[in-house]
């Protein structure tokens, strides 16, 4: 039976982007496992799971898969969990970490006062410094997949071929250990450049760079390809579709087409669209990973009792209605007898939200297409 209600599902994965943008709209199927192990087995799809944009080094792309546990104990009853054996076992790489201790981990600034509310305690961290930027030419192969505490993707650990430096950087969905990836933004190698007869052509350029896992420059990238790490200047490094399950799709560049056919670059920017519907221009030096970022199962994860939570350095959020009223502006009182006012922060800040409190004179120049914010209250508007 579940084979059956995946099947549209298999039916029409042509590639990696596809794959993924249903696997993450499906909320209920993946809400009814009950025990067990569910996965979905992809060995048997139809061939062309290789889309444009995705070439070697080959790996098998498996979606949809939690993991449940029989209810031994309360905190086993509701606990699932993405799987990934995958992941490598042992520690991380230590001269790519720093401990993660002091006041950050109590959410308090360089004077001590707290910034960033519920936060506090927690399983000891290290830091993984992670290359967003990745200069470094040359093919570097992937050591192992591992698992990072400080972000909801995993990472993977390179080691340049030519070298022997090591380098950790965001995994793709589908990176496997073995695998070789290369950065392209100190400009195209002589090797490839020869290989095309010494003149670039866009379509055999993007068949052979534009692979799962390498970092190209923005107008190296083909529109329509699916990407992560996207980063927004020439010389600094990702900053957009960096968590789990995250990815920007290319929509436009500024070229013009010659009488030959060849399409040029004359424009400085890129149209990326995010996930979120937001179309951004982004410059065409910046830089951008091919696929999707991995785990993306991670939003369907859930910890099952509270103390898993306070391993992950989070502590209780407790109503403003529920305290005292020395310590927030809604406490007090007996029952709900501050129901008239506007909600606002411990600090008296108005928190009620809404596009109207949005300042005008804030507009971002690089954003084409804004994000829609409250479409409820817009719809309604409309409606009266």
């Amino acid at each position: 039976m579940l084979r059956q209600r995946f099947r549209p599902l298999l039916a029409g994965a042509a590639s990696l982007p596809s794959l993924c943008q249903r696997a993450l709209r499906l909320s209920n199927p993946i809400r009814r496992y009950s025990a067990g192990t569910q996965m979905l087995d992809t060995k048997n799809a139809p061939s062309g799971e290789e889309g444009f944009g995705f070439g070697p080094p080959p790996a098998e792309i498996e979606a949809v898969k939690m993991r449940t546990y029989k209810p031994r104990t309360p905190g086993l009853r509701h606990l699932k969990r993405p799987i990934n054996d995958h992941l490598w076992k042992g520690r991380p790489h230590l001269p790519l970490t720093f401990p993660k201790k002091g006041q950050g981990k109590g959410g308090r600034n360089h004077s001590g006062r707290i910034t960033v509310r519920h936060r506090g305690g927690g399983h000891k961290r290290r830091i993984r410094t992670v290359d967003f930027k990745r200069f470094a030419p040359g093919p570097h192969t992937v050591d192992r997949i591992e698992y990072d505490p400080g972000r909801s993707a995993h990472i993977a650990l390179l080691t340049e071929q030519a070298t022997g430096n090591k380098t950790y950087i965001v995994a793709a969905e589908g990176m496997r250990a073995g695998d070789v990836v290369q950065s392209y933004r100190a400009g195209i190698p002589q090797e490839l450049l020869d290989s095309m007869g010494g003149v670039i052509d866009p379509g055999i350029l993007a068949a052979k760079t534009a692979w799962r896992g390498n970092c190209l420059p923005m107008h190296m990238i083909p529109v329509g390809t699916v990407v992560y790490n996207v980063g927004s200047r020439p010389d600094g490094g990702a900053v957009f579709c960096r968590s789990a399950g995250t990815y920007a799709t290319i929509v436009s560049k500024e070229e013009e087409t010659r009488d030959d056919g060849t399409k040029v670059m004359t424009g400085k920017h890129v149209a990326v669209r995010l996930q979120s519907g937001e179309i951004r221009k982004v410059s065409k030096d910046a830089c951008a990973t091919i696929g999707v970022a991995s785990n993306i199962m991670h939003q369907y994860r859930q910890l099952g009792k509270a103390g898993r939570s306070r391993w992950l350095n989070i502590r209780p959020t407790v109503r403003g209605l529920a305290m005292n009223a020395n310590d927030h502006p809604h406490g007090g009182g007996r029952g709900k007898s501050k129901g008239n006012r506007n909600p606002v922060s411990p600090w008296g800040q108005p928190a009620k939200g809404g596009f109207k409190t949005r300042k005008k004179h804030n507009v971002n120049k690089w954003v084409v297409t804004p994000r829609v914010r409250n479409m409820g209250k817009r719809r309604d508007k409309n409606l009266s």
